[in-house]
């Protein structure tokens, strides 16, 4: 019974590891994302769509500089917050 029990919560980590991108991981399960804009590119606002993150930019205006921006989230008991970092360059 106990081989069973563990073949069971393996199969389930492996299905949550290997089937969910990283950026789905992060929204659904806590840990972290990076996402690297394209060159020349400033942040407007992004949001999530179900497990896709849509990310609205514009070109940066040579007076702007390239910035980071962190989206941290805030769940009701503080367990899997996720984290993800957009970063200009």
């Amino acid at each position: 019974m106990r081989k069973f029990l563990v073949s069971i919560v393996l199969v389930a980590f492996i299905s949550i590891t290997v089937g969910c991108t990283e950026q789905s991981r992060a929204k659904n399960w806590g840990g972290s994302y990076t996402v690297d804009l394209p060159e020349g590119r400033k942040l407007v606002e992004v949001t999530w769509k179900n497990d896709e993150m849509w990310i609205l930019t514009r070109n940066r205006r040579e007076t702007e500089t390239a910035e980071n921006y962190t989206f941290q989230e805030d769940s009701s008991f503080g367990v899997m917050e996720g984290v993800v970092t957009l970063k200009e360059h």
